[in-house]
């Protein structure tokens, strides 16, 4: 079955699914990108002080405290797990794009990689290994970047004709 440019192709109604499926997906993905700067700063000791507190800073604006085990197991297990179901419905449409292969394929499988970074990073970072907040920036950035690139190829391609 040839997937490569299949989006171009399918009648109205499924992209008109397909559309709104992106959109709406799209405002949860960035409302939770809005609730990450509101709980934490955009920078990587932000990221370490929204997981290991800060108690011992008396400067501190806003008192925050180490998330406990249960906390930090739950952040890990839903998002690992729901954005691992967003990215794959995510890439099934993406496969369906006229893309260059290669950057079909890493619009595809990168947000998985950043998703384990980014999450398993903040894990590891709560254990104590503090270099691990500079990964997940990096990671979340990446996955940001991969998420609006695919969402656009997406979108523009379903507004083309056939």
């Amino acid at each position: 079955m040839q997937l490569n440019g299949l989006i171009l192709t399918l009648p109205k109604e499924i992209k008109l699914l397909i559309a709104a499926f992106v959109i709406i997906l799209s405002i949860g993905f960035y409302t939770g990108l809005l609730f990450v700067g509101e709980t934490s700063t955009t920078n990587p000791n932000g990221i370490e002080e929204q997981y290991l507190g800060n108690e011992n800073d008396e400067n501190a604006e806003v008192m925050r405290f180490k998330k406990s085990d249960k906390e930090m197991l739950t952040l890990v297990h839903n998002h690992i797990l729901s954005m691992s179901i967003i990215f794959f419905l995510l890439g099934l449409i993406v496969s369906t794009t006229k893309l260059n292969r290669k950057l079909k394929l890493i619009l595809m499988i990168e947000p998985f990689a950043s998703v384990v970074l980014t999450f398993g990073g903040l894990y590891l970072l709560w254990s104590g290994i503090l270099w691990m907040k500079y990964i997940v920036m990096i990671s979340g950035v990446l996955m940001t970047v991969t998420y609006t690139a695919s969402v656009v190829v997406i979108l523009s391609q379903l507004l083309q004709k056939k």
